[in-house]
This record gives C-alpha cells, sequence and structure tokens, in this order.
C-alpha cells in the first residue's frame, strides 16, 4: 500500500486594486498598493497583478467604473486568478456583483487582515479576540447571504425561510459575540492581577506600525526568544519581560501588535485587552522603520491610533531603527533634528541601544524615588511592606536594626510612607 505524501496547499493567485480619488497623491495611492500586496502575500497569496483606479467617487455596485470591471476580467481570464483584493472596504452588495461578474473570490483590506491575525493567533486570548473580530466583520455582511434558497426554489413561499434564517444566524453571532465579550473582560481582570504583582517596576511597552522591528527589539534587549519574521503581524500576542537598566534596576518591557493604515476598528475594540499593556505602562517606545519611504505617515497612524485608544497622555520616546541599512548616515542626523529627543538604532545589530536604555532610566527616575529606612529590630511587620511596595535596592542588617533602601514608583510612595514615614531616613 503506498504512503501518501502531504502535498503543500496551493498558493492562491490574487490581483490587488486601489480606488482613490480623482486628483490624488499617485505616488501615495502607489505605496498603498504595495502595502496590500504585501498583506495578500502574509495571507498567503501570490500576487500577480495590481490595479489603481482614480474617481470622482466609488461606484455604489461594484467600487470601480464598468470599464476597469471588464479589464480586469481580463486579467483574471489571461492569469487564473483566483482572488481579488481591494485595499478599502466593500459592501456586501459589491462583493455579490463583482463575484458574480468575475466568478472569483473578491475580498477587501478588513477581510485579508482578518484571515492573518485568525492564521497567526497562538494564545486562547487572541484567538477569542479575533474571532470576536470576526463575527463583527461578518454580521452587517449576513444579508442576502441566503439568497441562494430563493434562487433554488423560486416564486412564493421561498423568501421567509430565507429571511427565518439570517434573523437565526444574526441571533447566534449576537449570543457568540456577548459570550466573547464576557471572556475577554475576565481575561482582563486575570491581566490586571498578573500587573499588580509587578507594578513595583518600572513599565515600557513598544509600540509602532507593523513590521517595524518590535520583536527584533525586545529580543535584543531582554533576550526573549519572542517570533520574529519580515511579515507583517509576525506577533499578535503580548509579550512582556524584565530588562536591566545600565544602574541595575529592572525595568519590564511589552511587545504589542504592530499598527496598520486602516485598521478595522472592530478589530482594535477585540484587542484592547492586549494593548493595555501600552495603557497600563509607565512611557511608550515608539519604534519607527526610517527606511521605509512613508515612514512619517506610519508615525501618524501610530499616533492615531493611540489616540483612538486614549493612550495619548503617555511619555513616548520616538525611536528610528534600521539605520544600519540607511544609504546616507546623515539621514539620521537630520531625523533627530526634525523631531528632537529621537534615538537612532539598530536592533538587528545592536547599535545605540545603551543609549536607549539611558533614556529609559531618565524616565524610571523621574517617575519613582528612592527611600531609606532605618528598622529596628521590634517593628518587623513593616518589612512586607517596604519588599511589597518597590524594588529593595539595599538592605543592610545591624545589630540595632535593618537599613534598607527601596526604588518606589509615585503612585506607591504615598501608600507606603502612610506606614513607614517614622523610619524614613530624611537625608
Amino acid at each position: 500500500m503506498k504512503q501518501l505524501l502531504p502535498t503543500e496547499k496551493p498558493i492562491e493567485r490574487a490581483i490587488v486594486i486601489s480606488v482613490v480619488k480623482k486628483g490624488g497623491d499617485r505616488i501615495q495611492a502607489m505605496d498603498y498598493l504595495d502595502e496590500l500586496a504585501f498583506l495578500a502575500e502574509t495571507a498567503g497569496a501570490e500576487v500577480i497583478g495590481k490595479v489603481y483606479q482614480e474617481r470622482v467617487r466609488p461606484d455604489r455596485s461594484t467600487m470601480i467604473g464598468k470599464g476597469k470591471v471588464a479589464e480586469v476580467k481580463e486579467m483574471i481570464e489571461q492569469d487564473d486568478i483566483q482572488s481579488v483584493i481591494f485595499d478599502d472596504d466593500l459592501s456586501p452588495m459589491q462583493v455579490r456583483n463583482l463575484e458574480k461578474e468575475w466568478n472569483v473570490k473578491v475580498l477587501d483590506r478588513s477581510g485579508v487582515i482578518l484571515d492573518i491575525f485568525a492564521s497567526r493567533a497562538r494564545s486562547m486570548e487572541a484567538k477569542t479576540q479575533v474571532e470576536l473580530a470576526q463575527l463583527q466583520y461578518l454580521m452587517p455582511r449576513l444579508t442576502r447571504m441566503w439568497t441562494h434558497l430563493s434562487k433554488q426554489f423560486g416564486g412564493i413561499g421561498t423568501k421567509g425561510p430565507g429571511e427565518t434564517q439570517i434573523e437565526t444566524d444574526r441571533r447566534l453571532i449576537r449570543d457568540r459575540i456577548t459570550r466573547l465579550k464576557e471572556k475577554l473582560l475576565d481575561i482582563d481582570m486575570q491581566r490586571k492581577q498578573q500587573r499588580k504583582g509587578r507594578d513595583h517596576m518600572p513599565r515600557f511597552a513598544l509600540v509602532g506600525y507593523t513590521n517595524a522591528g518590535k520583536s527584533t527589539l525586545m529580543n535584543m534587549m531582554t533576550g526573549a526568544d519572542t517570533y520574529v519574521e519580515d511579515k507583517l503581524f509576525a506577533t499578535l500576542d503580548t509579550t512582556v519581560r524584565q530588562c536591566s537598566l545600565p544602574n541595575g534596576q529592572l525595568m519590564l518591557l511589552s511587545d504589542t501588535v504592530g499598527f496598520i493604515r486602516k485598521l478595522p476598528a472592530h478589530l482594535v475594540a477585540s484587542f484592547r485587552s492586549t494593548l493595555a499593556e501600552a495603557a497600563e505602562a509607565d512611557a511608550l517606545i515608539h519604534l519607527v522603520d526610517c527606511t521605509h519611504p512613508a515612514f512619517k505617515e506610519h508615525i501618524q497612524v501610530v499616533q492615531e491610533t493611540l489616540k483612538s485608544l486614549d493612550i495619548e497622555d503617555k511619555t513616548v520616546v520616538l525611536v528610528f531603527n534600521k539605520i544600519d541599512q540607511l544609504e546616507d548616515p546623515s539621514i539620521i542626523r537630520d531625523l533627530q533634528i526634525e523631531f528632537p529627543g529621537s534615538i537612532g538604532i539598530s536592533a538587528v545589530k545592536g547599535l545605540n541601544i545603551v543609549t536607549l536604555l539611558e533614556r529609559l532610566q531618565e524616565i524610571a527616575l523621574l517617575q519613582s524615588s528612592i527611600l531609606r529606612f532605618h528598622l529596628p529590630y521590634d517593628a518587623m511587620n513593616i518589612l512586607p511592606k517596604i519588599y511589597a511596595a518597590g524594588e529593595i535596592v539595599e538592605r543592610e542588617d545591624m545589630d540595632e536594626g535593618i537599613r534598607i533602601s527601596v526604588n518606589v514608583s509615585a503612585e506607591r510612595k504615598d501608600a507606603l510612607l502612610r506606614f513607614t514615614e517614622q523610619f524614613l531616613i530624611k537625608e
């Protein structure tokens, strides 16, 4: 009996399409198309062609004009295309009309991003978040999904069952969405409990446009083994690791999901619990790929996404990554003039990582203070409160008691002094 060998899943051949307002920036539009092609490739497609069209307004029934529909149909037949992907969200009617005309799968940007997220989700939290986003994306698209019933049977008496099935599906999806939201609330509560146990250390969160090199920097700074790949959204799950500052103080560094332009709102909402690491951080490290031609727009996208999450009042360290790939080293000097306080690094080669750590140390020292106490041995009941309040910097056991120094965050300082002020060594 012959053994069946595993076969690789055939790669879908795809066309990507962008529709922009007439008179718009063509260079920017082509950059958007390149990014959409990268998304499609990350999802497992082979992009055969790119189509760009300027219109005063998108066509209500097909997004693109009749002439362009016919042109794309020729490309589909000529190049054996299996899917067509649009850069903007399509209505259910547009998808239905185009699939009928082309007889291939028609997707939009949000659908591709969700597909990538679904394939990359590893933890229970990430899988729950992705499923919630997928159902929220599917809900408005249920309309007319059951028209095959009336097509199959035709005439009187066929509309009712179809409509009933739609309502049944909607109710099932709404119930499932409610359960998933409750599950995410439970996960969020667990995360808050985990953070309580480590909030004596300064916390920093990596944020940035997808594929900026956050996971590589995380690995360089902490020695972690976070998954790294030159693809969009290589990691979805938040990783939190300890890292030592130059003065020996421990800090916590978290890696968060990357942002991208036109990131579906329901996807951002679903990932709020993951992004809570950024919300709870003392400061953000905004990593930017300075070799990308549209890096300034990437900075703006990240800032707008943080604003939508109400994470805009944090101290932010702007870090330009991949400086080793710049052909002209003077570019980074110009960027530091344009963006005062920014730092240029190479996460892969470890360039200027110490400079970044020194900046983080300055922030940590501004947001915390070292308190020194002398505890007589009859006040040892206070010692556990000191240990719980912060990071112990120094301890000396003497004949008359204990001298102890602790690094305490600003928010914990007052609470600690209520129990220990009489033992505080004032300098």
